[in-house]
């Protein structure tokens, strides 16, 4: 096994034929406008320009390929937003029941709609999204193996990306601002050797996944450094073990999700998702579809959490209407219940203008009177964001 696992990626790599290439991508025109001036006076305005090109070739007859995805956002308010990362600059083969995937890609475990605990393997990009749904490029090593009694994976993960965060003018920043110089707990910083494994499996109506992942942890901690208004929060990225289990099932039109991980870093933590979504299908014999959202969210530190969703309910509607332009909409609220006055409000709509273009509206609301909250400084950062999108 080992022999033929080293004999085929040597075949691969060193004669590849190119078969075929192709060329997409999308570029997205974006605006935000905020509701109120920031806390430190930012601009209610704020339009970016994305481009992400995707190159793909095939190779070997189809047993390989290689996709390259560049991208750049270019922000008129926060010079940390204007930034440029690789998504993805794979290569990929495949035979028998297995497949090996070396270079820079992006892996995503997770079933809950509210926040998503197991997906550790890439890093956040902070300055794209509310929801840490957008991820930077993760250099990896990634074998799969695919078999009837369950696939799986094992990445080797040589190089760290720090979580990128808004700048002095950016919006949804902490009061203090991010220092770029990061503390690592490990001597070896950026270049500490991660990995990860997980083993999935599909039981009847039920996918079931278990993962652990061993070194630098994704989400950082923060130390005050500096004086008076120079003030700032250092991101610390301690070493980091953590055991998850993810497990998705269908029982009629009911969809049942769960996350949950045990975290042993700079303190030992359990997190817990867990609800359901419920799906009308055909409201009143229409071609409409409604699903509800209920989920819970745990977080054994309480208030000492580094994340929200330490005691939260979550719920939300999905509208799908089933139309030829594709139009969804998703409305969800997420209530701390340890605090009456702390919650935030998402709408998600989206919808095609054509076979190249979709627009897509996001707004964010953010009610908070606890100074203690983790995200009572985003008080005054309500927003409605508007994208065009051109597909090619």
């Amino acid at each position: 096994m080992r022999l033929k696992l080293v004999s085929a990626l040597i075949a691969s790599v060193v004669s590849p034929v190119i078969n075929a290439t192709e060329l997409a991508g999308q570029i997205n025109i974006e605006h935000r406008q905020f509701f109120d001036n920031g806390l430190q006076g930012q601009d209610k305005q704020q339009s970016s320009l994305v481009v992400q090109p995707e190159l793909y070739w095939e190779l070997n007859d189809g047993q390989a390929s290689f996709t390259l995805t560049p991208f750049y956002r270019y922000d008129s308010l926060d010079n940390e937003r204007s930034h440029g990362d690789i998504r993805e600059a794979l290569y990929l083969t495949y035979w028998d029941d297995y497949e090996l995937r070396a270079g820079i890609s992006k892996v995503f475990w997770g079933v809950t709609e509210s926040a998503h605990l197991v997906d550790v393997v890439n890093q956040t990009d902070g300055v794209e999204s509310v929801d840490g749904e957008d991820k930077l490029g993760q250099p990896m090593l990634h074998f799969s193996a695919i078999k009837q009694w369950g696939t799986v994976d094992a990445l080797l993960l040589p190089y760290f990306r720090e979580r990128t965060f808004a700048g002095d003018d950016g919006r949804l920043r902490p009061i203090y601002p991010v220092s770029s110089e990061a503390i690592y707990q490990s001597s070896r910083e950026q270049k500490h050797i991660d990995y990860a494994l997980r083993y999935s499996v599909m039981l009847d109506d039920w996918d079931v996944g278990v993962s652990y992942f061993q070194g630098t942890n994704r989400d950082p901690y923060f130390q005050v450094v500096g004086q008076g208004e120079g003030q700032q929060l250092a991101p610390y990225y301690a070493q980091s073990k953590q055991l998850g289990v993810d497990l998705q099932g269908i029982v009629g039109d009911w969809l049942w999700k769960f996350e949950g991980i045990y975290r042993d870093s700079l303190d030992h933590h359990t997190g817990l998702i867990g609800g359901f979504e419920y799906t009308w299908v055909g409201v009143f014999d229409s071609i409409l579809d409604i699903g509800m959202i209920s989920e819970y969210l745990y977080d054994s530190r309480g208030n000492n959490a580094q994340s929200i969703g330490q005691n939260d309910l979550f719920l939300g509607s999905r509208f799908v209407l089933n139309d030829e332009a594709g139009t969804e909409v998703l409305f969800g609220i997420t209530q701390d219940l340890d605090n009456s006055d702390v919650f935030n409000a998402k709408l998600e709509a989206s919808s095609r203008l054509s076979n190249h273009i979709k627009w897509r509206l996001d707004a964010w609301l953010f009610e908070n009177n606890t100074p203690s909250d983790l995200l009572y400084f985003a008080r005054k950062d309500d927003f409605v964001e508007l994208s065009l999108e051109y597909y090619f």
